[in-house]
């Protein structure tokens, strides 16, 4: 089976499950809950050299085995992939750590694995929720990487992933999407903020599109108002500024600088207002917070 058939079996199952499990194909895809709705155990621990597992029924599934060593990001891919396994009636299967976006292609993967990865993509990243980032972003389609990447991040997914399903869209033509893939996200994310930005960290940039919009975010997240003169009105006590002129961060720090960056201490979720200039209203948006998951589902946050 070849890729372009694995993606044509995938999009048509993803928008089976989306219907089946009623998971809104215009945003955000909430992995965990459709695993649950689904019928699946779901379970998260440190599995050194693997993404996760899927057990069928006739190995005491179904069930889905995930590596809480992963980012939110990785992690929720590996769940909708271990959930594409399971709608497409696949055996058990152990998913090793490969770099999947590196052997696209390259012959490695075998038929259900392909399917599956494939159901991913379009099970997180169905058109509509395309669409409505676009919308937010305030383009009609992608134009420059940073599209890519802001789009990832409304959507939960990374930006290869992100990359390689909007030229799978036909969004991107063959040569953007090989020199977009060329571009580091570490770049993307410095030009966003200002300034390099440490480790796994990810970069959410708010202007006005983000109005009424949820920012699911992690420890080490910056939150950056995108017009020059814009500033936060309230922010929620467990987020700071970066680092001001005496090398301490504290919230202060985010009023004058446009920055905010998520501590260990945010938890659940909290409302934040902006004031943009030349607008009369403030832009409210609210912070989530989504980190990797660990034990057993039933003691997951939602």
């Amino acid at each position: 089976m070849n890729w372009n058939v694995a993606h044509k079996v995938a999009a048509m199952e993803a928008v089976k499950a989306h219907r089946d499990l009623a998971i809104d194909r215009g945003g955000y895809v909430d992995v965990y809950s459709a695993l649950l709705r689904a019928g699946l155990v779901a379970m998260a621990r440190p599995i050194p050299r693997l993404f996760g597992m899927y057990a069928a029924p006739q190995d005491n599934g179904p069930a889905v085995l995930l590596n809480a060593s992963l980012d939110i990001v990785t992690q929720r891919h590996t769940a909708a992939h271990e959930l594409g396994h399971h709608r497409a009636g696949h055996g058990t299967s152990v998913d090793e750590e490969l770099d999947r976006p590196r052997t696209w292609g390259d012959g490695s993967w075998r038929d259900e694995e392909k399917v599956a990865e494939a159901f991913a993509a379009w099970f997180l990243m169905p058109l509509p929720a395309i669409q409505s980032a676009l919308a937010q972003i305030g383009v009609n389609r992608p134009l420059v990487p940073e599209h890519a990447y802001r789009i990832g991040r409304i959507l939960g997914t990374s930006y290869a992933g992100t990359v390689n399903h909007l030229h799978r869209l036909r969004m991107l033509s063959q040569v953007q999407k090989t020199e977009w893939l060329r571009v580091k996200p570490a770049s993307i994310k410095a030009n966003l903020a200002g300034s390099t930005v440490p480790g796994k960290a990810h970069v959410y940039l708010v202007d006005t599109g983000a109005h009424g919009t949820t920012l699911r975010v992690d420890t080490g997240d910056l939150v950056v108002l995108g017009n020059t003169g814009a500033r936060f009105e309230t922010l929620p006590p467990a987020l700071q500024g970066t680092e001001g002129a005496d090398g301490q961060a504290s919230l202060s720090n985010a009023w004058t600088s446009g920055i905010a960056e998520v501590t260990d201490m945010f938890t659940g979720s909290a409302s934040a207002t902006a004031h943009f200039p030349g607008t009369t209203e403030l832009l409210e948006f609210t912070l989530e917070r989504q980190a990797p998951r660990t034990g057993i589902q039933s003691l997951w946050p939602a």
